[in-house]
């Protein structure tokens, strides 16, 4: 008998947490895996945000703080959207959540009812199917090939409106595909929800720092939408410090509220200790930062050493992703092609044919929306990423 609910039946797992699960179990069996599953960077947080941390514990931040973060932290946010977006909030507009996963559920949980439309591009994050699942809305999809950079147009999101429409949930630089919006692409997107009264936008833009365009981009810089834009954004990519679990979000006075409410009743406020952290990194200029110049760098080295890579193997077709630090190359080439008795039907076959056979992990583009991807993170070195693809080149080779 199934005791538990319908919501948790419906509920699928994280496909990259379940591959870098996987990979663990390998590699406590002894075998030499190297993991391009997960997205976390391989550095370790600035040691200025370490030590601020640390003096919170000695100055006694061990408490309760408001369930919408410490007044000093949601002030500095506001300065940190005016100083690299040039987006005005009031403390009561910021609410710092336990990640910015959590920041994302709170705005979709606090907006949509059941059978409200959420319009997705993709290749997407893969939470966001199943945070609009827990919502019991509809996700509804817009394909972005690799033709198109993995983006998007103004005039495929205006023909997915429909009067059910409530919600586009993007982000920029993307995950899975690194791709970056422009700042004419935005505008061309703000113009086609501006015309509408009851939708809104949710930007996730928790990878701005690690762009290798130039300046990054906020769709809510546009008059015409600013009001109906909720900006999520963290510390964990950009400033390495994906355990501290701390994201915020900048938005209307009543979404803001909203979640307050109910993040109140789930978690209440992130941890006090984190928040002291984060407020040291918010206060930062990116632009002045030598440890964030350092690891830009590094990210932007890996990916151009991964694109060089993966251009030789036969039949692996990649773009050039400006941000992020992830490549989703199109790998449709080998589906149907065998190894002994094993037969590749799609990216998640050939995912586990490289894990079990050259214990390299990857995570499947269909879980980001796009059975013809795959998705290799570059957060790690470059010995790793020069032995992972001579490892998968010459894999592939044993494919007929």
């Amino acid at each position: 008998m199934n005791i538990l609910s319908n919501r948790l039946n419906s509920l699928s797992e994280s496909e990259t947490l379940a591959m870098t699960q996987k990979s663990r179990e390998l590699s406590a069996l002894g075998h030499n895996v190297i993991n391009l599953s997960i997205g976390e960077p391989d550095f370790d947080t600035p040691m200025d945000i370490k030590e601020f941390g640390k003096k919170a514990i000695d100055d006694n931040f061990s408490h309760y703080t408001p369930v919408s973060g410490y007044l000093d932290l949601r002030q500095a946010i506001c300065r940190k959207f005016k100083r690299d977006n040039n987006l005005d909030f009031k403390p009561d507009q910021i609410v710092v959540s336990n990640g910015a996963k959590q920041s994302l559920a709170n705005v979709v949980m606090s907006l949509v009812n059941p059978g409200d439309e959420v319009i997705v591009p993709a290749p997407y994050w893969v939470s966001y199917k199943e945070i609009i699942k827990l919502a019991e809305g509809k996700a509804v999809y817009i394909n972005a090939p690799i033709e198109q950079d993995f983006k998007v147009t103004a005039k495929q999101i205006e023909a997915a409106i429909t009067p059910k429409t409530k919600l586009f949930m993007f982000s920029s630089p993307c995950n899975p595909t690194g791709s970056v919006y422009t700042k004419e692409e935005l505008k061309e997107i703000a113009e086609v929800i501006c015309k509408y009264d009851n939708i809104y936008i949710l930007a996730d833009e928790i990878y701005e720092l690690i762009n290798f365009g130039g300046k990054h981009e906020s769709i809510a810089q546009f008059d015409c939408v600013k009001d109906k834009v909720i900006t999520v954004n963290g510390v964990s990519k950009g400033f390495a410090m994906t355990g501290w679990r701390i994201g915020y979000m900048g938005a209307p006075t009543f979404i803001a509220k909203a979640c307050d409410k109910l993040q109140g009743q789930i978690t209440s406020a992130p941890s006090s200790i984190a928040q002291r952290a984060t407020l040291c990194a918010v206060e930062c200029n990116p632009r002045e930062s030598e440890d964030l110049a350092k690891m830009l760098q590094a990210f932007r080295e890996r990916r151009d050493l991964m694109i060089s890579l993966l251009k030789e193997i036969p039949g692996i077709k990649t773009n050039e992703p400006q941000g992020a630090f992830y490549v989703f190359p199109d790998v449709s080439y080998y589906y149907g092609k065998s190894y002994g008795d094993t037969i590749i039907e799609g990216g998640e076959d050939l995912c586990m044919y490289l894990l079990n056979t050259v214990f390299v992990a990857l995570v499947s583009g269909a879980a980001f929306g796009d059975p013809n991807c795959v998705r290799f993170s570059y957060a790690t070195s470059k010995e790793n990423l020069i032995e992972a693809v001579k490892r998968i080149k010459a894999a592939l080779a044993e494919l007929k």
